[in-house]
C-alpha cells in the first residue's frame, strides 16, 4: 500500500505458458482503452515469468486501469495488478527510451488530446471514403461486424475487448480472412454500446478498428 500512484502498473499472475509477443499484443489491446501506452515489458527470464510491466503516458490512465482491471481473467487466470514500485530500474530507463519513439514515427505530432480528438473526427469519413458499405449503414441488430483488423488478431484478443460490455455472447472469425470478424451480443442496444465504445479503437498503433451492424 505504500507504493505511490504512477504511470507504470506492475502485473503478476500472467499464463506462462503464453509467448511473450502474443502476451504483449495481448495486453496491448485491452489496455490502450485507458489511454496512450509508451511501452509494455515483458520478461521471460525464470525470475519474471508470469509478469509485465504496463507504462502509461499518464497517471490517471494507470489508476483507472489499474482498478478496472484488477482481478480480470486474462487467458484464464486472473490479473493481479499493483503500481509499480517508482525505482525500478527497467521502468525507469524505458520511460526514457520510448518517449523517443513516436517522434520518430510521426514528426510533426501536436499534443496527443489534439491528435486523438483529430483521429476521432476524421474516422467516419475517412471510412466513408474507403468502404462504400459504410455509407449504407445498416440497421442496429445485435450483431457487429468488424473490419480493419490487424493480421495477428485472434479470438482471444477480441473477446478480451468485447466482454467488459454487458450482453457479450461471442466473437465469430472467418476463416482465412484476418482483417474481420463478428461479434455478438444478446440485444442491439448493447452492441450499439459496444460499438460507441470501441469504434476506432486501435487494436495496434496502425490498425484503427472499424465497426458497423452486420447484415441481417
Amino acid at each position: 500500500m505504500d507504493v505511490r500512484p504512477n504511470q507504470t502498473i506492475y502485473i503478476n499472475n500472467l499464463n506462462e505458458k503464453i509467448k511473450k509477443e502474443e502476451l504483449k499484443k495481448s495486453l496491448y489491446a485491452i489496455f490502450s482503452q485507458f489511454g496512450q501506452i509508451l511501452d509494455i515489458v515483458a520478461l521471460k527470464t525464470l525470475k519474471m515469468r508470469g509478469q509485465a510491466f504496463v507504462i502509461f503516458k499518464e497517471i490517471g490512465s494507470a489508476s483507472n486501469a489499474l482498478r478496472t482491471m484488477q482481478g480480470f481473467p486474462f487467458y484464464d487466470k486472473p490479473m493481479q495488478i499493483a503500481y509499480s514500485k517508482s525505482d525500478s530500474d527497467i521502468v525507469a530507463k524505458l520511460k526514457g527510451t520510448f518517449k523517443e519513439r513516436p517522434k520518430k514515427i510521426k514528426p510533426p505530432k501536436p499534443a496527443p488530446g489534439v491528435e486523438e480528438k483529430k483521429d476521432k473526427k476524421k474516422k467516419p469519413s475517412s471510412a466513408e471514403n474507403s468502404n462504400p458499405n459504410t455509407q449504407t449503414e445498416q440497421p442496429p441488430n445485435q450483431i457487429l461486424f468488424l473490419t480493419n483488423l490487424p493480421e495477428e488478431t485472434n479470438e482471444m484478443m477480441l473477446s478480451m475487448l468485447f466482454n467488459q460490455f454487458p450482453g457479450f455472447k461471442e466473437v465469430r472469425l472467418v476463416p482465412n480472412r484476418h482483417d474481420i470478424a463478428f461479434v455478438e451480443f444478446t440485444t442491439e442496444l448493447q452492441s450499439n454500446a459496444a460499438k460507441e465504445a470501441l469504434q476506432g479503437f486501435r487494436i495496434t498503433p496502425t490498425h484503427a478498428m472499424k465497426i458497423t451492424f452486420a447484415k441481417k
